[in-house]
Formats: structure tokens, sequence, C-alpha cells
């Protein structure tokens, strides 16, 4: 007997079908690009939010009770194995993630927890060899106890960076066990409230010798997966160290990480930091440093990190755009950090919840994929810049002109007509793909 007899296997009826618990745009073998649907669109289940979050918020306590969330801590923590790879089966995702404080409860020790960990991670095997089903990544949660208050690498704790490096050694040991592609890193805490209080040349020090630390380590157990960072603005911290992409980048060049490290880009953290989800793909992208993504959509209209499941056509096919252009995620994937509402209390609005994520990223794809193929803004760009293509462009850019150099073509030449941007009529043409694609 299982956790979800009441839903059958989730397949792809196409967009006529009035079924809610069916695809209407994930075809997973449909080919577009020379690749199939499910090789372009590497969906993943986070457990956190599939499986441990039970509809808490700023404002108030749980929402939820699942049937499987019964027993005594790791009694619960077996049977959301077993409903996890159930649920994933039946929505046809190849992939999960999680943190070992979701997989496992926290024992009074470190050795406890580590414990712990190790009869779960078992367990998960078992279903992983059952199923085929793969982890796309791991990572720690060093920010949800007391001990992180004031940082986990960056604390003025010296003892307290001690643990965390513990718990990212344990991490990275059960990712790799688990055949994990990835491992994460993110800085939950990894800030200040204010400067008053904060050594924050120290704090950054540390968090570069932390990460160099786990470099080494990563090469001693020969893990061949992706080290991945998650830039975050703000939440819980007021600053966050790892702002934004080009604030993390800056910061692994600066310390002579930038050969070790590539980015996970989440839509939500992107409307915190007030850019577009588009914006820090592309800033990844530009710089080589795009690995994975964590899919879902914030509310411009508040204030915090909401974890939406992505319904946004227009954020997920420039998402798409960006990442065909990038040749695809290498090792990484598409992560559904996301999180039914708080009154979503029903067992299956998980499943809707997940059918319109992957719906709306298939759909994003078909449509970036056409502007691929036409060139639409390809082309546009090269237009644009196309005087960039002559005698003068090959001085500047090849570095044989100077300042007095330029002043001469300048006073000899002047300036020539710009060209139109035409952007309306560019997001006239978007919203065309968008609609008939």
């Amino acid at each position: 007997m299982g956790y979800f007899d009441q839903i059958s296997k989730i397949e792809y009826e196409g967009s006529k079908s009035t079924n809610p618990l069916s695809f209407k745009f994930y075809n997973p073998d449909e080919i577009i690009l020379g690749k199939s649907m499910k090789e372009h669109l590497k969906f993943s289940m986070a457990y956190w939010h599939t499986f441990t979050y039970l509809g808490s918020d700023q404002f108030g306590g749980a929402s939820k009770a699942h049937h499987w969330d019964k027993g005594d801590e790791m009694e619960v923590a077996k049977k959301r194995v077993y409903a996890a790879f159930e649920f994933m089966e039946k929505m046809q995702i190849p992939y999960f993630c999680f943190h070992d404080a979701d997989i496992a409860p926290r024992g009074e020790t470190l050795e406890k927890s580590n414990e712990n960990l190790d009869i779960i991670v078992n367990i998960i095997k078992e279903e992983m060899k059952r199923t085929g089903i793969k982890c796309l990544w791991g990572t720690t949660n060093a920010f949800g106890d007391a001990k992180f208050v004031h940082g986990a690498s960056t604390s003025c704790n010296s003892s307290v960076f001690a643990y965390t490096a513990a718990q990212i050694k344990k991490a990275m040991d059960i990712t790799m066990e688990l055949g994990g592609e990835n491992y994460v890193f993110w800085g939950g805490r990894e800030g200040y409230e204010t400067l008053l209080n904060t050594d924050t040349k120290r704090e950054l020090d540390n968090l570069a010798l932390l990460l160099k630390m786990a470099v080494d380590y990563k090469k001693k157990i020969g893990f061949k997966g992706t080290l991945l960072i998650e830039p975050k603005p703000k939440e819980p911290t007021k600053h966050q160290y790892d702002f934004d992409s080009t604030t993390v980048i800056g910061f692994l060049r600066k310390y002579g990480l930038e050969n070790e490290f590539k980015l996970n880009i989440e839509a939500n953290h992107a409307t915190l930091a007030q850019h577009t989800f588009q914006h820090e793909l592309n800033m990844c992208r530009i710089n080589n440093m795009l690995g994975s993504v964590d899919a879902n959509m914030g509310d411009c209209m508040l204030g915090w990190d909401t974890d939406q499941f992505p319904t946004n056509i227009y954020d997920t096919t420039l998402a798409m755009y960006e990442i065909l252009l990038n040749g695809g995620l290498g090792t990484g994937g598409l992560n559904f950090d996301a999180k039914v509402r708080r009154g979503s209390i029903a067992e299956d609005d998980l499943f809707y919840g997940h059918i319109v994520g992957m719906d709306t990223f298939a759909w994003g794809l078909r449509v970036a994929a056409k502007l691929i193929e036409d060139r639409v803004f390809i082309d546009f760009i090269e237009k644009k810049n196309s005087s960039w293509k002559n005698e003068l462009d090959k001085k500047i850019t090849k570095g044989e002109i100077d300042f007095e150099g330029l002043e001469k073509y300048a006073l000899e030449n002047g300036v020539s007509e710009n060209v139109s941007g035409r952007q309306e009529m560019l997001e006239g043409i978007l919203n065309q793909y968008i609609y008939n694609c």
C-alpha cells in the first residue's frame, strides 16, 4: 500500500486536456533542438519544501498534517523517504535535492546526527536503486540552529566555524555516496545586520577559507560533481555576502576560486535583489558560471522569499533562452525550490504545484528554442552592434589605439547616427512567439 494510491502516474495529455492531474505541455519524449524535453529539463524535487514543509510562515505555525508524519522523528524520516520516491515516480521527476536536516532529524550531538543520517541514507539508496531516481545535489543546513545566530563560516565563534566544516564534510560525504551530481553552498546567515559589531574583512576571509577547504576535501575524496554557490540578497540577514550573481563572481575571483565553483540561480532570489531571473542567468552565462537553477517564482509585492511554483511563461521563456544559449546546465538541473501555499492543505496539492511548474518550463523551453532557431534576438543584437565591425573596432578591441588616437578620430569623424533599440517591437515579437508557439 502506497502513500498516494488515489493518484496514478502523471502523463502528458496535451493542451486540450481538462484533467488537472495531467501534463498539458510537458511531453518528456518530445524532441526540441535535437534533445528530448526530459533531457533539456532535468527536473528535481526539493525534499525540504515538498516533504518537510508543513505550512508555517512568519506569522503562523503549521497548517498541514500529512498522514506519513506520524510517529517518532526517525520513524517519520523513514516514511518520508518512501512517500517522496512514490511521489517522484508518479510525477516523472528524475532527481531530488536535499539538506542534511531535511532527510534525518538532528541528534543531541554531531555524532548522533551523523548516525541518523547514515540510517536514512541507506534507505534512500535502496529507493534510488529501485526507481532509478538520482540525486541532483545535496547541501547542509548551517543556518537554522541557534548556534548559527552570528553566521556559520562567518561566525565570530571559531568553534561554530569548526562545527560548520564538520557538517559540510558529512553532507559532502553522503552527497557523494548518493551519486549527487553537484554540491551546493547557501550562506543562510552569512551576512550582517549592522556594521557596528561586524568585522567584514575577517568574515569574508573566513568564508573563503571554508570554501577552499571544501575544494580540497572534494579533491581528497574524489567527488566528481560541481560545487555550486547560491546567491541571495537578504533574508534572514539584512545584508548577505552572496547578494547576487555578480557579487558572488567577484568574491570568487578575489579569492582565486573562480575555477572551482559555478552558481545555482534561484528566480525568487533574483526578485529580492531587484533583478530579473533572466538577468541573473545572463550574468552567469557570460562569465561561464551558470551551473544550476532553483525553479520557483517570487511575489514582487512582498519583501520575502515566497518560493511559489513558477507559472509565469515570460520568466520561464527567458530563463530557458539563457540556458539554451549556455548549451544547457551541464551537471545542473531545474530544482523546484517551491512550496504549495499555506492554504493548499490537501496532499494532492503537491501534484498540482509540480505539474504547473513542469508545464510552465516546458512551454518556456518550446518558445525559447523557436526564438533561437529563428535568430530573432540574435540577429537584431548583431545588427544593433554592427558599428563595431569596422577598422575602429579592430583598433579598440585589440588595444592598438589610445586616448590620443581616439580623440583624433572623434575630432575628424564626429559621431555616426545611432540606431533604434526597438524595445517595444521586440517585446511584441516575444508576445507573438509566446502566444503562437
